[in-house]
């Protein structure tokens, strides 16, 4: 289709690179809205004490894409248990908020980010769900049709996955370079690279701007925390094969950094999901992280934090039958 598949960027690798790889620039907005045809689009943040942050991107997707030009049809925040004003920040900025724990509440609640997407599909009706996270700190609303182009362009793709440069502003020597996405290069990559070398040319495979199917997702088991953004790499490839994924850039994207002992827990749902499915086999449903600090002597003392590892079935198993129909 004219104008949305005009931006593939060259081969570094093999055909899926040349193929799937697109860039943002060459997005025509126009062709995007045409090729959605009659599908309803919903943009979906998963939030949980983004009050800061929340609005403002809330704020430039819905002026964009709802109101300026018609290509989405709700912007939803689903606020996973947040303790600030993420909730009425975000209502107040134009979006359709959810409690997660509200959501079927016969099915129990639990922290994360997969618990977050995952219940998003029993609260929002749509065709295509664009899931953007709520930290960034410099929005850019144009990710959303860059996102959105590939999938709507082809039937055969299920899955778009984002990926940008991505400054740590930490006061260090370096900051304000792209060493963004310490999990990723420190974790996913080199996991990637063992276990699912296909997959080595996935710039971002943690990253949490990706566009979907939504009744492709609810064929998908969903791990309740961060590793829910690979495993529905994973999982596409698993069922659809690689062609199923396309990538887009999106060049540069601030978000807010997570200190590093909040990275360990992270990195270790990452993991979870990587030997779930590629080497391991079913894990437990929590494991406990032992991470060390020093007490006010000096001494090293143990600090240990419960990890969920568990995972949700397939959405499309638990939703209410005129849902599923």
């Amino acid at each position: 289709m004219s104008g949305l598949r005009s931006g593939t960027a060259a081969a570094a690798g093999g055909d899926w690179f040349s193929s799937r790889t697109h860039r943002r620039g060459a997005v025509d907005p126009a062709a995007v809205l045409a090729a959605k045809g009659g599908r309803r689009v919903a943009v979906v943040l998963p939030a949980r004490d983004e009050a800061a942050t929340v609005g403002a991107v809330v704020t430039g997707v819905r002026r964009a894409w709802l109101e300026a030009v018609p290509l989405v049809d709700e912007v939803v925040v689903m606020d996973s248990d947040s303790v600030d004003d993420t909730g009425a920040v975000a209502r107040a900025a134009g979006a359709t908020v959810h409690r997660v724990r509200d959501v079927r509440p016969d099915l129990g609640g639990r922290p994360g980010k997969g618990e977050a997407i995952w219940k998003a599909q029993l609260a929002v009706d749509a065709d295509v769900l664009v899931f953007v996270d709520a930290d960034l700190t410099e929005s850019a609303p144009d990710l959303v049709p860059a996102l959105l182009a590939p999938l709507l362009a082809d039937d055969t793709v299920a899955l778009v996955k984002g990926f940008y440069d991505r400054p740590l502003r930490d006061g260090s020597p370096t900051a304000g370079e792209a060493h963004g996405g310490r999990v990723t290069e420190l974790v996913a990559r080199p996991l990637l690279t063992l276990l699912a070398p296909e997959l080595a040319d996935v710039v971002q495979p943690l990253a949490g701007e990706w566009a979907v199917r939504a009744d492709h997702l609810a064929s998908l088991s969903v791990p309740s925390g961060y590793g829910v953004d690979v495993a529905v790499l994973l999982d596409t490839v698993r069922a659809a094969g690689l062609d199923a994924v396309a990538q887009v850039d999106l060049g540069l994207r601030a978000h807010t950094h997570h200190g590093l002992a909040d990275l360990g827990p992270m990195a270790t749902q990452v993991m979870a999901a990587v030997l779930a499915r590629r080497a391991h086999g079913p894990l437990p449903a929590e494991v406990c992280l032992r991470q060390f600090t020093r007490d006010a002597a000096g001494d090293p003392q143990p600090v240990e934090r419960a990890v969920p590892l568990d995972e949700r079935p397939p959405a499309a198993a638990v939703r209410a039958p005129e849902r599923a129909s």
